[in-house]
């Protein structure tokens, strides 16, 4: 009995920690600026912690941030800060939002949500956020 307690608590804690670092492995990000027909840009050099989960499944929790008469149901925006410090609000930095095309539609909350998806890195898009999460799912209404 000892030894189920003691591996149930190391999968518990392997599957908490793993959560706890998509946000920080999404961290590992540099800029080299480029251009377009626009002028100067930044473009997002990633890390190799974060190359290593393109394309995988990940889950991420967060915060949907509402844009003013943009909020789609299918089409959102997840935070990893609260509104107030997110990167269009505060001083979180681009590394901490993610586009997330969901399979189902979902109801705007501000109370701290999960989904997951497939990671998708966009570097030559600048319409497009950096992190895109695709055929996505809520986990927890």
């Amino acid at each position: 009995m000892r030894h189920l307690v003691l591996v149930i608590g190391l999968i518990s804690f392997s599957a908490i920690g793993q959560q706890e670092n998509v946000w920080k492995n999404l961290s590992f990000v540099t800029y080299e600026i480029g251009e377009d027909d626009f002028g100067e840009l930044y473009v997002p050099i990633f890390g190799e912690k974060t190359l290593e989960m393109e394309g995988k499944e990940i889950t991420a929790d967060g915060y949907i941030i509402p844009f003013e008469g943009m909020f789609k149901p299918e089409h959102i925006i997840l935070s990893s800060l609260p509104l107030a410090e997110c990167f269009f609000c505060g001083s979180g930095g681009p590394e901490t939002v993610m586009e997330v095309m969901l399979k189902e539609p979902v109801k705007y909350t501000s109370k701290k949500v999960k989904v997951r998806g497939k990671l998708v890195l966009n570097s030559k898009d600048p319409e497009k956020l950096m992190y895109i999460l695709k055929e996505a799912e809520l986990i927890n209404p």
